[in-house]
């Protein structure tokens, strides 16, 4: 059976909300228990020293969406559940990475460009205030995501730009230094994935719009009752179409109750009803989730367990996987046999077939598939960039086991079967 890295993570600076709930705790804990997903959960406070210098308040929001995500019934026996800061092979890669991200992609980010924009309009310098944190935060989220080489990276549509540039640096590494990192890919609940706040812009600490997950009913009930709505009256029919109301009420609900509040809607529903409606609907969901947060909120340590756990069952992949790398990139004991700057690890060539890439005088990117023995099996064509090439050779990793045809920019080498090709893509991914 083949495992799918399911990972992602949650920035401690400050306290989780209805959006975090639906859009990342929720998806996270129900593919958790899929047994053909190998689940990676963490809490990213690396992060969140970028945009908060409150140290009391990132160690108490640690424990908060800690308890949420295990309130929410997340089993920490059967899934990684760790800190960021626990694993220092993080930071590590985080500089590996830094030396094959280019410059021009990290412009790119829409936070750092966001903050130039800010400054641009209030008459600034274009850079004030700016940390480099802020600037190389894309490469950190990639080293979260590629220290696990993560599959599936479930994110919100804003977040999507992150893991192409995960995937970019990913690919420039393994062009550089060989097949080391999976490609990931987002995954996104088209539905949820951006939940709509108080004021009817997306629910975001940064915004103070936001409901608290764990909020009690009475507080529950209160926030929901300031949920901006216009001004049309009872009976007169109203548009679910950027009602912030609504797509709440559509994240908690069946697609039943949904149809039946969208008939609501049309027939004119009072405000106040559907607010109403709504508390119901998501305090039944999370009445019994309240209990157990409470308790673990009130016992740290037992959180605290939880998560040294995690850490070190991460490091056992990460610190391994680390020094793999560090030998990729030429960071090895110096009593190793010196070998010559091109040359592949015996052990990498003496079994498995093996993809090479290179860059030939054309400026273009190529690779090959090379058998055991040396002879060529498959050829590809030029490429302008590496990601595009490293594109390709994941896609024909994926298609292993269902070959039937080469994908355009690859072609057999003359006398190798497609079956030839097959077998040997099929042995990668078994390695």
């Amino acid at each position: 059976m083949s495992i799918t890295r399911f990972l992602t993570g949650i920035t401690p600076s400050g306290t989780p909300h209805l959006g975090n709930f639906v859009g990342s705790i929720r998806p996270s804990v129900a593919a958790s228990r899929n047994p053909a997903v190998q689940s990676f959960y963490f809490l990213a406070d690396y992060h969140a020293l970028i945009k908060c210098q409150e140290p009391e308040r990132v160690n108490h929001s640690t424990l908060e969406i800690a308890a949420s995500w295990l309130a929410a019934g997340l089993d920490p026996e059967h899934v990684t559940f760790y800190r960021q800061s626990d694993i220092p092979e993080i930071p590590e890669l985080h500089w590996l990475l830094t030396c094959v991200a280019g410059k021009g992609l990290l412009n790119r980010a829409h936070a750092y460009k966001a903050a130039q924009d800010k400054n641009r309009e209030a008459g600034r310098e274009i850079d004030d205030g700016v940390s480099a944190g802020l600037f190389m935060y894309p490469v950190l989220m990639a080293a979260d995501i590629l220290m696990f080489n993560a599959h599936k990276v479930p994110v919100g549509r804003d977040q999507v730009q992150h893991i192409e540039m995960a995937r970019d640096m990913a690919a420039s590494f393994n062009h550089l230094y060989g097949e080391h990192f999976t490609l990931p890919e987002a995954a996104i609940e088209e539905n949820v994935a951006t939940l709509a706040g108080l004021d009817g812009r997306k629910m975001s600490k940064s915004y103070d719009n936001t409901i608290p997950l764990f909020a009690t009913r009475a507080e529950l009930k209160k926030l929901i009752a300031t949920i901006v709505t216009d001004s049309r009256a009872p009976g007169e029919p109203k548009q679910v179409q950027g009602s912030a109301l609504f797509q709440i009420y559509q994240a908690f609900a069946t697609p039943e109750e949904t149809e039946a509040m969208r008939r609501a809607y049309a027939e004119g529903i009072a405000w106040g009803e559907a607010k109403q409606l709504l508390f119901e609907r998501v305090d039944k969901e999370l009445t019994p989730m309240r209990a157990r947060y409470e308790d673990l909120m009130a016992h740290p340590e037992q959180v605290e367990a939880v998560l040294r756990a995690g850490g070190e069952r991460a490091r056992a992949l990460s610190h391994p996987f680390l020094l793999r790398l560090r030998s990729a990139v030429g960071l090895r004991p110096l009593q190793a046999a010196p070998r010559s700057a091109t040359a592949k690890p015996k052990a990498a060539t003496a079994e498995l077939p093996q993809f090479k890439q290179y860059r030939e005088k054309d400026g273009r990117f190529y690779f090959k598939l090379v058998a055991p023995d040396g002879a060529l099996l498959l050829q590809s064509e030029g490429f302008a960039a590496p990601r595009d090439a490293a594109r390709l050779i994941a896609q024909l990793r994926q298609d292993a086991g269902s070959l039937t045809a080469l994908p355009a920019g690859a072609a057999a080498a003359p006398g190798v079967a497609l079956a030839t090709i097959a077998a040997a893509l099929e042995a990668l991914v078994v390695d």
